[in-house]
């Protein structure tokens, strides 16, 4: 393939905006999932094959800015920066077209090949807002597409447009600033004609104005010179408006994506509420929303409740009667009890876990392509701010709830660090999937499922707690709550099974050989004779505190790799998945709640080290492992009081 039939290009955008479906859709199965180098960030990457051209996607991660407030904001603009794509698609949504047309701008100053994607324009036509395609072409003179991407409309012509595009050499238009600052700039500019940079000497003087660290920094090290004339500059510019001159410069980009968005949207008056606007308007009420997410939310874990004991006990009796074949066929050999092991452990991971962790993944995406994940966020803002955080934090928690990782890596959302350490404790206390199989597969199967309703609403109210307790340790403020409200759209069925995929690819590559392996050794160890002694030295732990078999001290060690090993690891060397046969009820509770809140899996153990340092991780893992047991404990105490 020569390089004329090779495209690159990238996707960039705010988030909610469609990107991951228009990603999706141009890639299909020739994607794959991996890390930024040096970053624990996502990176998605696929190829399309069109027109005999082989064109690259990259999707960056959604941001609102490109500034150096985050890794990604770094990430995207230095891609875009130094790779130098073929094209950049701006992925907009149509239905808050000023708030992205400020990304637009910024995107626009690093004068790469730009199409503007215009998505989700049914929505706005919706909602009363008429755009000129047309007119927003000649104001930015670059390619505007409209499309909706959850039905694949305009698609194929971003891809023509961007073979086009290569075909063509790009004439790089301007937007134009306020006077003031336009004089500013171009004095800079002039002065960095001669510094040898990667960077647009235009785009180097507007973030010299806005005081970006970086490119100060840079500069400074080029040509001291010049960035001692930004400093005068800046102040120039302060004295005359009374701000900061980084404040100056936003406020001067938001009335410039003000005053092109009035040239190019035209609103239907007298448009009725239509059904986006009625749910919207419900579902973010102080009172009745409040309802409706406990409705909503109860009915997900209900739903997944039910369809894990109904899938779980057809998978049992499939399996029963294969573990009959086996001792019939097999014999009982030392190696043929080492292989029943490994084909156990896989049994049993497949019928007590997937039942739970794919149902509640499904669900999940729906909720947050559907757009009411930033609802939640918006109703639990007061809440959140009692806990010393604020509103966004709950899109970690309910990221938690499916796994802690991703959870804790969403933190970065929270502008502060203190906010996202105050996060990322409370997420790894969040029930993840791999608890969730306990609490369904154990207590909710066989005690009965308020018991486990129950030990969602401890874990909830023991957030809470932990997070008042943290507010205080650690001092400041939560800032307020600044995200979008995406609008309610129909969710994209592809999007949510490769999302799906993606979630559960994880759990399918990395705990199959982590249970098989775990199986195989608890075996092995106890054909050994083993058993007995380690049981013995953790007993005064297991037993007499907390009541539990002595087994369970080896089982919690290993669940350290993954928390449904426990139940997963106890049925196989039980020999038996039906829990009520050897477990009473307030075993199976004070199991439930020592693995619950006991150390985080090695993975969000992995991820809390590397984002906040092994003495922070350390310290968590301590307070949180010693919190488990002595409550556990108590729980037990109390429990023999009630069966």
């Amino acid at each position: 393939m020569t390089d004329e039939k090779k495209i690159s290009i990238v996707l960039a955008g705010q988030g909610n905006t469609g990107k991951s479906t228009i990603f999706n859709y141009l890639t299909g199965l020739h994607q794959h999932i991996g890390n930024w180098a040096g970053k624990t960030i996502e990176k998605c990457e696929g190829t399309l094959f069109y027109n005999e051209y082989t064109i690259d996607v990259l999707d960056l991660p959604g941001i609102y800015s490109l500034t150096t407030s985050s890794d990604e904001e770094i990430i995207s603009r230095e891609y875009i920066i130094h790779e130098k794509p073929h094209c950049v698609l701006n992925i907009i949504d149509s239905t808050n077209l000023e708030r992205n047309l400020i990304f637009t701008i910024q995107l626009l100053e690093l004068e790469s090949p730009v199409i503007m994607v215009l998505n989700m324009i049914d929505l706005a036509k919706k909602k009363g807002i008429m755009i000129d395609v047309q007119k927003f072409q000649s104001i930015i003179h670059a390619p505007v597409i409209a499309t909706i991407a959850s039905r694949g409309f305009g698609l194929t012509k971003i891809i023509d447009r961007t073979i086009e595009l290569k075909e063509t050499k790009k004439d790089y238009k301007t937007l134009k600033y306020g006077k003031e600052i336009e004089n500013c700039i171009d004095q800079l500019s002039i002065t960095l004609q001669s510094v040898n940079l990667p960077y647009p000497p235009r785009w180097i003087a507007i973030k010299l104005l806005e005081k970006d660290k970086e490119i100060v920094k840079i500069v400074k090290e080029k040509n001291p010179e010049i960035a001692e004339k930004a400093i005068h500059l800046c102040a120039f510019l302060e004295e005359i408006h009374g701000h900061d001159s980084s404040i100056v410069i936003a406020d001067e980009r938001s009335h410039l994506a003000s005053q092109i968005a009035r040239e190019i949207v035209k609103i239907i008056p007298e448009r009725k509420p239509s059904l986006n606007d009625r749910l919207d308007a419900v579902t973010t009420d102080k009172f009745l929303g409040f309802f409706i997410m406990v409705g909503i939310l109860g009915a997900m874990f209900f739903t997944v409740f039910w369809f894990g004991n109904w899938f779980s006990s057809r998978l049992d009796i499939i399996f029963q009667s294969f573990h009959n074949w086996w001792n019939t066929n097999v014999g009982k050999t030392i190696l043929s009890a080492l292989g029943w092991s490994a084909i156990e452990s896989i049994l049993a991971l497949v019928q007590i876990a997937l039942p739970y962790i794919l149902p509640f993944y499904i669900i999940l995406y729906i909720l947050e392509d559907w757009g009411y994940m930033a609802r939640i966020s918006f109703l639990m803002d007061h809440l959140m701010h009692k806990m010393g955080i604020h509103g966004k934090g709950c899109v970690s928690f309910i990221i938690g709830f499916g796994c802690n990782v991703p959870g804790c890596l969403s933190c970065r959302i929270m502008e502060s660090k203190r906010e996202r350490l105050i996060t990322a404790v409370l997420v790894t206390i969040i029930p993840c999937s791999a608890v969730s199989v306990i609490i369904f597969g154990l207590v909710g199967k066989y005690v009965g499922v308020w018991w486990a309703v129950g030990l969602y609403l401890f874990a909830i109210t023991l957030v809470f707690i932990v997070g008042k307790i943290s507010s205080k340790l650690f001092l400041g403020e939560p800032v307020e709550l600044i995200m979008p409200m995406p609008g309610y759209k129909t969710p994209h069925l592809k999007t949510i099974i490769l999302q799906t995929w993606e979630a559960l690819k994880e759990f399918v590559y990395i705990a199959a050989p982590i249970v098989i392996l775990s199986g195989v050794v608890i075996q092995a160890i106890n054909l050994m004779g083993w058993m007995p002694a380690i049981s013995s030295f953790l007993s005064p732990v297991t037993v007499n505190w907390l009541g539990l078999p002595a087994i369970t001290g080896i089982l919690l060690i290993f669940g350290i790799l993954r928390k449904e090993l426990i139940l997963v690891m106890l049925a196989a060397y039980l020999g038996t998945s039906n829990f009520s046969e050897v477990l009473t009820p307030q075993q199976m509770i004070t199991l439930a709640v020592v693995s619950m809140f006991y150390v985080p899996c090695v993975a969000t153990i992995s991820v809390l080290w590397k984002e906040y340092g092994w003495k922070k991780a350390l310290l968590i893992c301590f307070i949180e492992t010693l919190g488990a047991i002595v409550l556990a404990g108590i729980i037990k105490r109390l429990l023999d009081l009630v069966f």
